[in-house]
């Protein structure tokens, strides 16, 4: 079993290797001013720079694989239609995401939807939590379980959605996927969020993508989640400057 300074002296490894990547992995690249214009003109501007956008968790193929290969390593079904999701509804398979005084959902999300599994819901709620003792605010939860049918009707009117069938099929499908509202985070608010998830993918628990055209933070996670959140004793250390990292425990 490992000694708890050995999970001390890890902890301590991956928050340094965490630092050292931190200068690449949060850059924000802003716009020139334009030199001939007015000093007034380059002092309002410099409150409205056009932010390019640089995420740490860019979308890729490869991300798309290996959250179906989980999916595959947990044997979980892709659920099919309503019927199916109904049927993993009432055997607690899918649990309800509450609304609090850290969470709250889109109101378009239909409520027949706002279930995911067990452990995703714990991500959600340990997320928010943090989040909300950090910035005093709450996570918006925009998407969670779809079935089969919902996928294909959403590639019809958005290409950029990930396949309903496949390799590369949508992980929202096995009810192991949320999607966290980006929009309208400030800098703090997203490099908060972005720290935590680097923490916890680095330890095969969470594959995230932060996805441009919704801009939100799209999380898989994975069933180890709740084994590895029972073997912890967590505690809400959150960064609240560029020297400290979001941890919720050590592996």
């Amino acid at each position: 079993m490992m000694t708890n300074r050995t999970r001390f002296n890890s902890l301590i490894a991956l928050m340094v290797a965490l630092l050292l990547a931190q200068g690449a992995a949060f850059a924000l690249h802003s716009t020139q001013p334009n030199r001939a214009s007015s000093g007034k003109s380059r002092h309002k501007s410099s409150h409205h720079r056009k932010l390019r956008w640089n995420p740490m968790f860019r979308p890729s193929h490869d991300s798309l694989l290996r959250q179906n290969e989980e999916i595959d390593r947990i044997e979980l079904p892709r659920i099919q239609d309503d019927d199916e999701l109904e049927a993993l509804k009432a055997s607690n398979a899918l649990v309800p995401i509450r609304e609090s005084a850290t969470v709250k959902i889109e109101r378009s999300l239909d409520p027949a939807r706002r279930y995911c599994r067990p452990w995703t819901r714990d991500f959600v709620e340990d997320l928010s939590q943090a989040y909300y003792k950090q910035f005093h605010a709450q996570i918006q939860v925009n998407s969670a379980v779809r079935t089969v049918k919902v996928q294909k009707k959403l590639r019809r009117h958005n290409r950029n959605a990930a396949p309903a069938e496949g390799e590369t099929a949508s992980s929202h499908l096995a009810g192991i996927t949320v999607d966290l509202q980006r929009r309208g985070m400030t800098k703090e608010q997203v490099r908060f969020v972005e720290r935590y998830l680097f923490y916890l993918r680095e330890l095969g628990l969470v594959e995230p993508e932060e996805e441009r055209r919704h801009w939100c933070f799209h999380v898989m996670v994975s069933d180890r989640y709740a084994d590895w959140r029972q073997s912890q004793t967590i505690f809400q250390h959150i960064p609240t400057d560029d020297t400290e990292v979001a941890v919720t425990g050590s592996k």
